[in-house]
């Protein structure tokens, strides 16, 4: 049975580092499964330094979409795996569908992916899950439909994952706190 462990904070909170170390700290194999995409050369150079950073014995899985799925596919029996991040998923579907956007739509699609998280968890024999996610509901109510709309579909995402997840940490100026 695998450990899960839900990440939430907002940007630059400490979140990734945090997954990041708790997975070091085990001394296990990890599967670091990312959902970044290269859209601009910014993001290219975020993604490249991430890269560097992590230690060369963890495994990559790119994986901006159907991730759950893409884990249960790729998955070589890695003791831990650290997924980064649930907010770009989100944005990733968002970014997908056709305009104008439906809310419905974007629920539904959300919904599938988070369902496939959960099989995946749950056919999978790592021992632990650390899933990181930024806390979007913090800030002010975006100004444009579309940040409504991916700020509300994140807000549900991490709600349903911190159903299926047995812990779930807030972080804060690099400072743990369990909420699970």
């Amino acid at each position: 049975m695998s450990i899960t462990t839900l990440v939430l904070g907002g940007a630059r909170s400490g979140k990734s580092a945090y997954a990041e170390q708790q997975a070091l700290e085990s001394g296990k194999t990890v599967l670091y499964v990312a959902t970044a995409t290269a859209e601009d050369e910014e993001m290219a150079a975020r993604i490249a330094s991430h890269r560097a950073a992590r230690p060369a014995d963890w495994r990559t899985l790119e994986a901006p979409l159907h991730t759950g799925q893409s884990i249960r596919q790729h998955y070589q029996g890695e003791a831990v795996i650290v997924l980064d991040c649930i907010t770009l998923l989100a944005s990733n579907v968002l970014m997908g569908l056709a305009e104008p956007f439906d809310a419905g739509v974007y629920q539904e699609v959300l919904d599938a992916e988070v369902e496939g998280l959960a099989q995946a968890m749950g056919a999978l024999k790592a021992g632990a899950w650390w899933i990181v996610s930024n806390e979007a509901g913090l800030g002010v109510v975006p100004e444009y439909t579309l940040g409504r709309l991916y700020r509300d579909g994140l807000g549900r995402m991490n709600q349903r994952l911190a159903q299926i997840c047995e812990h779930v940490i807030f972080m804060a100026a690099g400072l743990p706190l369990q909420l699970k």
